[in-house]
């Protein structure tokens, strides 16, 4: 980050109290962590659940830090140093101020990215979009969250035309909170899912938080939505501002077109570019393509920005090994991706068909029910062969395991399983690999 302000301006924008000698000196940028540290840093001291990390302080100060910021309550002021402290009641509070008056001072124009799945791809296929026409910046990984997203809008700079950032939720009003530091021209929401159901309880209150979105968009901001989605398609009625609706629903404003390369009508113009996608990623190619439209962009950044886009990995990543083919997605997991990811495998020549799949986490009281469902998408998919692990996926083994047509195997972990899977795929065929970010499915690819 290149902020180039001074600490009695960055103190006026946190409200903070400045303890300070040098007032006017320059602060270029921020880092929260401690083992980092080097002479002449700014250091944010944020407070989390667990961790309070004003105890880090005397350590940061000690290796030459410049500018400390740190919650006043409870905290003295170390006597005889030359550092600057910036004295704030909440220091994330003062994190996200800081980042939203860098954004609002910007010239480039904004995207933010939201819903139950697809966001990052979408986010992807934006950014290769936004970089045909120019400079641009994006949040990386999982810097989506209350702590993520103001860290990389501070990392805008002035030759950024735009931005695209991708905004997570675990409870209602997470999306306001941080849509609102991005202050989005296009805010873009995939789809509603059972996803987090641990917190958000139930589908309704996970409509409520996506939609949060649309309350941050900027003056003359548009909202960009799948109208295929049973709770999205409300918006039609329900959102009264600008808007482009996606998916594959006559009378949607880009509606996707049944071929085999992806293909849109937008305004009475049929488009077609010639990139194969699977039936999801045309959707997030749909909604990348509207908010690219709500941006300003054209067509032909539309056309060179997918056509040079490069999947993530672990996203349905193909792999070649040991003669089988993998179909490798282990970031995430939830009801609707294990779905789209089984519906794939289905549709696979190369016989035999083989899941692995791992615990979907945080769905609650749900859990029991959408693991218990898998065992369905398993039998309508040709899936022959069943390789499961992890406390929740108990309940899809019970529903699989005298269902005629697939052999199943189960396990806590997948090394009780590991051999006969390297047997089942020693003559090739197609192999799934999904569970959740945290179950580290990748590994049982690495034992193949």
């Amino acid at each position: 980050m290149k902020l180039n302000l001074s600490l009695s301006k960055i103190a006026e924008i946190m409200e903070a109290k400045l303890v300070s000698a040098h007032p006017e000196e320059k602060v270029a940028s921020f880092v929260t962590d401690s083992r980092v540290v080097a002479p002449g840093d700014a250091f944010i001291a944020l407070k989390g659940q667990k961790h309070d990390a004003r105890r880090f302080i005397p350590d940061v100060l000690k290796k030459g830090a410049s500018v400390i910021v740190a919650e006043a309550e409870g905290f003295t002021v170390p006597e005889n140093s030359n550092a600057s402290f910036l004295l704030v009641e909440d220091a994330l509070k003062a994190l996200q101020a800081l980042a939203k008056y860098h954004r609002v001072n910007s010239t480039l124009k904004v995207a933010a990215v939201t819903g139950s799945n697809g966001k990052s791809t979408t986010k992807q296929m934006l950014r290769a979009i936004c970089e045909t026409a120019g400079e641009t910046v994006a949040n990386m990984g999982n810097f989506n969250n209350q702590f993520g997203v103001p860290f990389s809008l501070l990392e805008i700079q002035d030759k950024h035309k735009y931005g695209v950032f991708e905004l997570g939720a675990s409870k209602e009003g997470d999306i306001e909170e941080i849509a609102s530091l991005a202050v989005p021209d296009a805010a873009v929401i995939t789809n509603v899912g059972p996803s987090h159901l641990e917190f958000f309880h139930d589908m309704e209150t996970v409509f409520r938080t996506k939609t949060e979105i649309a309350k941050c968009l900027n003056f003359g901001g548009t909202l960009v939505y799948n109208a295929d989605d049973e709770f999205l398609s409300r918006l039609k009625t329900e959102f009264k501002g600008k808007s482009i609706s996606f998916g594959f629903t006559p009378g949607a404003d880009l509606q996707i077109l049944e071929t085999d390369n992806f293909s849109f009508t937008y305004k009475g113009e049929a488009y077609v570019i010639d990139v194969k996608l699977e039936r999801h990623d045309k959707l997030n190619a749909a909604a990348a393509a509207g908010a690219a439209i709500a941006l300003g962009l054209y067509m032909d950044n539309v056309k060179k920005g997918l056509l040079s886009f490069t999947p993530m990995p672990m996203r349905l990543e193909r792999v070649e090994k040991n003669g089988a083919h993998f179909i490798l997605d282990c970031y995430n997991a939830n009801p609707a991706s294990m779905k789209n990811a089984l519906e794939i495998l289905g549709r696979e020549a190369a016989s035999p068909r083989v899941a692995v799949l791992g615990d979907m986490k945080e769905l609650g009281a749900s859990s029991k029910e959408y693991h218990r469902l898998l065992a369905r998408y398993v039998q309508d998919n040709r899936v022959e062969y069943a390789f499961l692990a992890g406390p929740e996926m108990k309940y899809a083994y019970e529903a699989l395991k005298s269902a005629p047509g697939v052999k199943t195997f189960y396990a806590l972990t997948p090394q009780g399983w590991q051999k006969e899977l390297s047997a089942t795929l020693a003559k090739g065929g197609t192999c799934l690999v999904k569970a959740s970010r945290s179950m580290n499915f990748e590994n049982v690819l690495k034992e193949i």
